[in-house]
């Protein structure tokens, strides 16, 4: 189980250092929608996450993060 604070903690700092935006655009019911630097990333709004959705998330990033970048 992967906890939503950290994942949402692991894409900020990616995006840091790689100079890009990350900030959150709005808190639905059951999501709450993130934008990487243009690239909407929704993100459920449970606590604990399963490791698939985690990687299903991640997987969104790579266009701007590169390719498996949240192993490195």
């Amino acid at each position: 189980m992967v906890r939503r604070v950290d994942m949402v903690d692991k894409i900020a700092g990616a995006a840091e250092r790689a100079g890009l935006l990350w900030e959150m655009l709005r808190q639905g019911g059951n999501h709450t929608l993130y934008r990487l630097d243009g690239v909407t990333v929704p993100i459920a709004r449970h606590n604990d996450l399963d490791e698939y959705y985690a990687v299903r998330v991640y997987k969104q990033c790579e266009a701007k993060l590169g390719k498996g970048w949240w192993r490195a």
